[in-house]
């Protein structure tokens, strides 16, 4: 529980072959990547892995490999979402034995109607915190049915405080976030965002003290991070704004497969593959998101040049 995790921690994507079949090798270099982009931690097994199209081994391989790839390099966070409480104590636990530093955590739900009410989530995350040692993050999404209003929020740390960061990533973040900031204190010292950063200067302003975005621009937002935290506050904006249009772009028109692109076209790994159903965009988007990039100086482009 001695972890205290600010800044920048990215998703790992997990990376496919052509052939949708698991590049594990491709996945471990982006790790390396992320480290030397500065990153202070990072996310395994989350919804920009595309942990839904991931079996239990793969799950098991992935977390296995990725944490002994990191060695201790940075904090490892392990998402270990599921519907089953059962399953999901299960997984926090495998997390924890392979080195995790924390596990992150969806309220239960299944589907676009499978919801779970107030009282059944603090169970939840009740259950979840007696099979670990190791902090619980809460991820608020909008692709989660259970709804997390920010009085939930407030009575799960309170009630589970082994429940000490929260990943807000739904609309009006920054104002759910400052409510948790003003409400909880140092019980809740880990509010961050999410959304692919981008709401980052909002967020921050409210209290966040970290982001989890993408792989697509670590290094660029550690250092927006930094400096806003520093008390730099508008070289901060000026630095988020001109990341801005490209981030909008991601999540507006490609979500996980931007990263994805321009991991591989900056040879990082070998495919940008993603799993049937989810193909690849379409040619004239491919082609807006690279050149939004080519007007910056990313790592992302050069790292394995």
């Amino acid at each position: 529980m001695d972890i205290s995790l600010t800044g920048v921690v990215p998703v790992v994507p997990t990376v496919f072959r052509d052939d949708e079949e698991l590049d594990v090798g491709g996945t471990a270099r982006v790790v390396d990547y992320l480290i030397d982009a500065g990153s202070d931690g990072l996310c395994l097994l989350a919804n920009y892995s595309e942990q839904f199209s991931l079996t239990d081994d793969e799950r098991g391989t992935l977390a296995r490999t990725l944490i002994e790839r990191v060695a201790g390099r940075v904090p490892v966070i392990v998402t270990a979402s599921h519907y089953s409480v059962r399953i999901a104590a299960a997984r926090a636990r495998a997390a924890q034995d392979l080195g995790a530093a924390m596990v992150m955590l969806m309220p239960p739900f299944f589907g676009a109607t499978m919801s779970v009410a107030g009282p059944a989530v603090i169970e939840y995350f009740e259950r979840v915190a007696d099979a670990v040692t190791i902090p619980i993050m809460v991820q608020d999404a909008p692709l989660s049915a259970t709804p997390l209003p920010a009085g939930l929020l407030v009575d799960l740390v309170r009630r589970v405080p082994q429940v000490r960061y929260a990943k807000v990533e739904v609309p009006q973040a920054a104002d759910k976030l400052h409510h948790l900031v003003t409400v909880l204190g140092e019980l809740l010292p880990g509010p961050f965002d999410g959304e692919e950063s981008v709401t980052l200067i909002p967020d921050l302003e409210a209290g966040a003290r970290g982001t989890m975005p993408s792989s697509m621009v670590p290094a660029e937002l550690g250092a927006v991070v930094r400096g806003y935290l520093s008390g730099h506050r508008a070289g901060a904006v000026s630095a988020w704004e001109s990341l801005l249009p490209l981030i909008h772009y991601e999540n507006r028109q490609c979500g996980l497969r931007a990263q994805k692109i321009l991991l591989a076209e900056g040879g990082i790994i070998a495919s940008e593959r993603t799993r049937a159903p989810l193909g690849p965009v379409a040619p004239r988007t491919r082609r807006g998101l690279l050149e939004l990039a080519a007007a910056r100086d990313l790592l992302i482009m050069r790292w394995a040049r």
